[in-house]
């Protein structure tokens, strides 16, 4: 843009000077836009090498380098003596992954795996074609780019649930040490300090945050600044893989960091298609996989394959490559590799959308001069609103039956001021919101700042099953959650939504005008309002994910039928294929699964060595 043509824009014209100046801010603004996520931030691509002079056998392919294979990629390239390949099926991510505030832009983009579950008759009907929007990170740093950033650990509970299962060295002692490994020095130096920064931030909307803490403190919730062994209870403001205002995904921190190693090769825009074992089933001797959606190509496997594509494209590829339920496969015809339960056990956190409106009538506090100030503040210096989560960041851990330390409700927050209608437009589209729905919502942000919370199932009994579609790779699976066919899951959510509705009957939530928004559902409406009958209904259509899909390839010693992987991640039946990343959980933890598949990563790379025997 030219001084001479910002001249032409205005009546009065000036002198050149002026323009100038205009046109230095414009060009300083556009340098720091483009300063957010510059290409060597993340690691460098070894696809033209690979195009122009093949590939080498690899010691270990990883295919994906989200949030897992980032962390095991990084692992395995600290001996020099391996040499590892990343197969990678998106790219860098974008600017908007690198801003906290911006998380629900890059849904239905191709940054994400766009991915609709199956019609349910009791869950996600608020959305088109009643079905929930499952989106899953395609790039760099995978869905830990695109998530809200949390970094929560779970409880003892949960860990040594999953060695009462049979999985020897999966207890809570076992696996703390692999979370601090993430983000902190042991205190010795056998291994390398962790890359991960973790941060909390202050809420940018204090009275809201107050409202919260003051309200829950009226019934009997503290306020936790740290969980301990003794409680999980409590509402904090928990720490996020943030830093100086932008994301640190494991993508960034641990492979990025760290890609110049001449042992570690990363090729994106490779979308792996098919594992190619060996006559006998027992070894895999390469992955096929298309590289930018053009060229087939093949990366052969000298000693492992480690997949860390997640719970969606783990177990897509491994039925694609005839590992899998036999009937499953053959009524596909794809022949049998292994027989093996992938696509079984398929769980996520659900979680019903509630809508509270605050400080009706009163007048907007942001402007779209403040969203202006807010931008330039962040472009130039990293810090303001769009730096952080805002009140996002508070989360409840909740025990709704009162009877012990562990929590069966987890809630989760996200606010709109009173006018912030982009903001709203892109939190509804990226749920997939039917348009009668979003106009609701619009007229309620018409008056009101609107507070959605999620009180989500922390322990969900319920389990689904992903299924090939077809043997096209560009197929998406058939994803069945199975949303409350336990209806053990129900009650709780009822109890969880009785909960929210004594707290917004709380002191502190009425100091701030605040009351429940029940959008007009016909059939719900039927019902006497608020009652158990009406909340069931309402929980039919606003129930949805919170995108911690897991258990697809299932942890279990290999004398449990339902085991995909024994306890050291080695795929059953396969010498050299061992998976690692969340679809390994046998049961999902009572938090945000981030950190746990980060720990997944951490272990795995433990067995690796010690399966080898190499000096570390």
């Amino acid at each position: 843009m030219t001084s001479q043509f910002l001249g032409e824009q205005c009546a009065a014209q000036s002198v050149g000077t002026f323009n100038t100046m205009v046109n230095t801010l414009l060009q300083t603004l556009l340098a720091a836009q483009c300063a957010i996520s510059p290409p060597e931030l993340w690691p460098p691509d070894h696809a033209d090498e690979a195009l122009k002079n093949g590939l080498d056998t690899y010691d270990f392919v990883v295919v994906g380098a989200g949030s897992a294979g980032s962390v095991l990629a990084s692992r395995l390239s600290e001996n020099p003596n391996w040499k590892v390949l990343v197969l990678e099926a998106g790219g860098d991510p974008p600017q908007e992954s690198e801003i906290p505030t911006l998380i629900f832009s890059m849904e239905h983009t191709g940054v994400t795996w766009n991915y609709l579950t199956e019609y349910s008759e009791t869950s996600c009907w608020a959305f088109v074609d009643r079905r929930c929007y499952w989106p899953r990170g395609k790039m760099i740093g995978g869905s830990g780019a695109v998530n809200a950033m949390f970094y929560v650990r779970g409880n003892r509970r949960d860990f040594d649930g999953w060695a009462k299962a049979g999985n020897t060295g999966w207890g809570w002692d076992d696996v703390l040490p692999y979370f601090e490994r993430s983000v902190q020095s042991v205190g010795n130096d056998t291994y390398p300090q962790g890359y991960l920064s973790l941060n909390r931030f202050a809420a940018d909307d204090p009275d809201i945050e107050e409202m919260m803490y003051k309200g829950t403190a009226e019934l009997g919730i503290p306020r936790v600044f740290e969980f301990t062994e003794g409680s999980y209870i409590g509402y904090s403001n928990l720490p996020l893989t943030l830093s100086n205002g932008r994301r640190m995904s494991s993508g960034k921190s641990f492979l990025a960091k760290l890609a110049q190693r001449p042992n570690l090769h990363v090729i994106k825009n490779a979308l792996a298609t098919k594992l190619n074992f060996d006559a006998d089933g027992k070894r895999v001797s390469a992955v096929s996989f298309k590289l930018r959606d053009k060229y087939e190509m093949t990366a052969k496997v000298k000693r492992e394959l480690v997949l860390t594509a997640g719970s969606i494209e783990s177990p897509k590829l491994l039925l694609l490559s005839g590992v899998g339920p036999a009937q499953h496969l053959k009524d596909l015809q794809v022949p049998l590799i292994q027989d093996l339960p992938v696509g079984e056990n398929l769980i996520d956190h659900v979680q019903v959308l509630l809508f509270i409106k605050l400080n009706e009538h009163v007048s907007p506090k942001s402007t779209s001069l403040d969203d202006l100030d807010s931008t330039y503040n962040y472009l130039i210096h990293r810090a303001g609103p769009l730096a952080t989560r805002g009140t996002a960041s508070i989360t409840g851990f909740i025990n709704t039956l009162n009877d012990g330390p562990y929590p069966d409700i987890e809630y989760q927050h996200f606010n709109l001021r009173r006018g912030a209608f982009g903001g709203l437009q892109i939190f509804v589209d990226s749920f997939n919101f039917q348009e009668d729905f979003k106009a609701q919502l619009r007229n309620v942000l018409e008056t009101a700042d609107l507070l959605l919370v999620g009180p989500t199932l922390s322990n969900p009994k319920s389990t689904g099953r992903l299924q090939l579609n077809g043997t096209n790779y560009k197929y998406p699976p058939m994803l069945k959650h199975n949303y409350f066919s336990d209806p053990e899951d129900m009650a709780t959510l009822l109890r969880a939504i009785r909960f929210q509705e004594q707290l917004v009957n709380t002191a502190a939530y009425r100091a701030l005008n605040a009351s429940l928004v029940l959008p007009t559902i016909d059939e719900c409406d039927a019902f006497e309002s608020q009652s158990d009958d009406y909340w069931r209904c309402y929980i039919k259509y606003f129930s949805c994910t919170i995108y911690h899909q897991s258990g697809t390839v299932k942890m279990a010693p290999e004398t449990d039928a339902t085991s995909c992987v024994n306890p050291r991640l080695r795929l059953r039946g396969v010498e050299n294929v061992r998976v690692a990343d969340a679809s390994i959980m046998p049961k999902i933890p009572a938090a945000n699964i981030n950190a746990a598949t980060i720990m997944i990563a951490e272990k795995a790379a433990d067995f690796i060595r010690q399966d080898w025997q190499e000096v570390y």
